[in-house]
């Protein structure tokens, strides 16, 4: 009689094992916060501020609700509004074209590269028109688009270059950081993130101290001082709880992105030998911080269902473009429009990839997505 191994779950971001590296001091700066009940604003959200844009080298950090009011927010400080068009890649969640309606503004979607699934530079060119105000530069699963091509594009033209940035925590092209190029960078600290509360957060990063100006006021209600509104804004401040967390993990970040660096080399050497798979790979110039290891793949779907069935929590992003979603109908996009998207939402297979996955595990993973494939 023979037993059949029992294998653990592997979880496509094992939160579990990033809190019990964090949960003491986490728990002391919750502690503190409870004997001065200083949960909106105070001490800890400065802190957390401070040391995010001296970490990301930006002159100002402005917390937030969450990522998606952080592009907003970003947008509307800048003047984008309506009348306007802004430019945003149809590969990315859907927050990023959601921020440009919500600002009152007009998306266009454009296609991505079909090497590294960023915005397309020449795409962008061919789409600027005299109501083009933005562009907003997608750095998607760890990586920074091309944003000295995209600042060439835009030169000579009104529009403004901005970053979604939500994917790229410690990410480099060049040696620049998200913010350096565009006029302002927005992130997210969505618990998956590379950097992740323990609930939704978000942040703007720029070197225009006028614009975070704006978009602190826009962020309180537009509020000059208490009960004094200079303008209509909305409520979205970064939670003092949130930013406790934050600072303890942001003090580990850089091990934590070396640890995923090293993984996606495992991966790389794992799955090297397999045809009918595409490895993603890293573009000239980029530090990659992988926020996702995604594969592509014909017959995606049969290996996903054949992952989950061994435990393995391999994820999609993104089953649906943007542009094809019943939320942006009105725009009239049809299937063809943006062909690289749309075969990327068919093939794409996220792997588990975070800072705690075990030589054991991606050996495991590459054992069935080779079982299956070959």
């Amino acid at each position: 009689m023979t037993t059949e191994t029992v294998h653990a779950p592997i979880p496509l971001v094992d939160l579990a094992a990033q809190h019990r590296e964090v949960a003491d001091e986490v728990l002391a700066g919750f502690e503190q916060l409870m004997s001065t009940t200083g949960f909106i604003g105070g001490d800890a959200v400065t802190q957390f501020e401070e040391e995010l844009a001296q970490w990301w080298g930006r002159r100002a950090v402005v917390g937030v609700a969450n990522g998606t009011d952080a592009l907003e927010l970003m947008l509307r400080a800048a003047g984008i509004g309506p009348g306007d068009e802004v430019i945003v890649p149809a590969n990315s969640f859907i927050a990023t074209a959601s921020s440009v309606v919500r600002a009152g503004a007009r998306p266009v979607f454009v296609d991505v590269d079909p090497d590294y699934l960023l915005i397309d530079p020449a795409q962008v060119s061919a789409h600027l028109s005299p109501r083009t105000r933005g562009v907003v530069a997608v750095h998607l699963y760890g990586q920074m688009a091309p944003m000295e091509v995209l600042q060439e594009v835009v030169d000579g033209h009104p529009a403004l270059l901005f970053e979604d940035a939500a994917q790229a925590h410690g990410a480099r092209r060049r040696g620049a950081t998200p913010g350096t190029i565009g006029l302002a960078a927005a992130t997210s600290f969505y618990p998956g993130k590379n950097l992740g509360a323990y609930g939704d957060a978000g942040a703007v990063l720029t070197d225009r101290e006028e614009l975070a100006r704006r978009v602190r006021l826009l962020g309180s209600h537009g509020a000059t001082s208490k009960y004094d509104h200079a303008e209509l804004g909305f409520n979205s401040r970064l939670d003092a709880l949130q930013a406790v967390v934050l600072s303890a993990k942001l003090a580990r970040l850089d091990g934590w992105n070396e640890a995923r660096r090293q993984a996606a080399t495992r991966y790389h050497e794992l799955l090297g030998e397999l045809s009918n798979v595409w490895l993603p790979t890293v573009m000239p110039g980029n530090v990659h911080v992988w926020h996702l290891y995604a594969i592509r793949l014909k017959g995606r779907d049969r290996l996903l269902k054949r992952l989950q069935g061994h435990g393995v929590g391999a994820g999609i992003h993104y089953p649906i473009p943007i542009h094809l979603q019943g939320a942006f109908k009105e725009f009239g996009h049809r299937r063809g429009d943006f062909p690289i998207t749309e075969q990327a939402a068919d093939r794409l297979l996220s792997l588990p990839l975070h800072p705690h996955l075990t030589v054991d595990d991606q050996e495991r993973i590459a054992e069935i997505v080779s079982e299956e494939l070959m």
